[in-house]
């Protein structure tokens, strides 16, 4: 699916443990381990991850669905699999939060 075609994304803030920066980076860019999960659904459009210029601890993640509906039945059929990921990937980071669920409005 083109990003063109995506709805919905939902953002996440993290703040990453500075030695782990580059692990972070590998497993949540485009081509990590989330990513990889996401698109096993054709409703998945793609991640964006982007680095505070000013602060090179916090990140944004951006993933891009074709809907709101999609991306709650992505997560349901395949729950057990997102826990298992997230706990995995938990030492990476001092906190996460999800910024918000967002509408794309493409023109």
């Amino acid at each position: 699916m083109n990003l063109e075609d995506c709805e919905f994304v939902t953002v996440w803030e993290f703040w990453v443990l500075a030695e782990d920066a580059e692990r972070f980076e590998a497993v949540y860019g485009s081509l990590g381990a989330w990513a990889k999960l996401f698109r096993s659904d054709p409703a998945y459009g793609g991640t964006r991850l982007i680095r505070d210029e000013s602060e090179a601890r916090r990140y944004l993640t951006l993933d891009f669905w074709a809907s709101q509906g999609a991306y709650d039945l992505f997560k349901q059929a395949r729950a057990a699999e997102y826990r298992v990921l997230d706990a995995e990937c938990e030492s990476l980071t001092e906190r996460e939060t999800e910024i918000g669920r967002f509408a794309n409005i493409v023109r």
